[in-house]
């Protein structure tokens, strides 16, 4: 029994994808895996439906804890505050807490220079992670205060070194940063810490788009001075177990860069 054993996390963006070596293949379901072996219920949250009821089966049936799955997407032109406390509703519906959260999802149209860039897919990239991590923490807020829980936001080295044709990413994980630091000094008296990780991970997307333009990936993809890609699991999911353990509770508003020594910044 791990020390999340009772407790509850919210990961958005938590479906099922995996490597062809059976790995975890993306940064949400890591972090589910990671909880899911300390002990916590996890509520996960996605647009891919049947990504989740995988997700929902494997974590419940290999690590005996219980998994709610509730299809959700923050867009432009939905009601997202009903959409978000949808999802927290249920969570307490089903759990009767919520201990962490954890701001994972993001969609983005990559490769676009900013002069280029639509408003949709603008749009699409400040509504999928800024707007959805505002919603989720004004939602989880009178809960996450009720147990002195933890809060984890995703931002980006893209942001921070503002990466070429990644503007709307940029701009959104940027505002995520800055959402995060205010929750830190808004929410330091409720004994809810708020934290940044800033990822470089080998997920299933990454492997599809070696696979599929080799050329393009050796232009694109540098690798870090750790000479591999963080593992989902133990190299992100990992640090967000402990994000959210009694150690790290003095911690709060700063921006964590797990990217193998590639996030080095003044």
């Amino acid at each position: 029994m791990g020390f999340l054993t009772g407790k509850t996390a919210i990961i958005t963006g938590g479906g099922r994808s995996v490597l062809s070596d059976g790995r975890c293949g993306s940064i949400g379901y890591g972090i589910a895996t990671a909880y899911a072996k300390e002990g916590a219920n996890l509520v996960i949250t996605g647009r891919n439906v049947k990504k989740l009821e995988d997700a929902k089966e494997e974590l419940e049936r290999l690590y005996g804890i219980k998994v709610l799955a509730v299809q959700a997407d923050v867009s432009a032109g939905a009601d997202n505050e009903a959409v978000v406390n949808n999802v927290v509703e249920q969570a307490m519906d089903t759990f009767g807490r919520i201990d962490v959260l954890i701001n994972n999802a993001q969609a983005s149209a990559s490769g676009v220079t900013l002069a280029d860039h639509t408003t949709e897919q603008f749009d699409l990239a400040l509504y999928s992670g800024l707007y959805a991590t505002f919603y989720y923490m004004k939602a989880c807020y009178p809960h996450l205060a009720e147990t002195k829980g933890t809060v984890i936001n995703f931002a980006s080295g893209a942001g921070l070194f503002g990466n070429f044709g990644q503007c709307a990413y940029a701009a959104a994980k940027e505002g995520v940063r800055g959402l995060t630091r205010v929750a830190a000094t808004e929410w330091g008296k409720d004994g809810v810490n708020v934290n940044i990780i800033c990822p470089l991970a080998w997920t299933a997307q990454l492997e599809n788009f070696e696979k599929a333009y080799p050329e393009a990936f050796k232009q694109n993809v540098k690798m870090p001075p750790a000479g591999h890609y963080g593992d989902a699991e133990l190299e992100i999911g990992r640090v967000c177990v402990q994000l959210a353990s009694p150690d790290f509770k003095y911690m709060s508003g700063e921006t964590i860069t797990l990217e193998g020594g590639m996030g080095q910044r003044p």
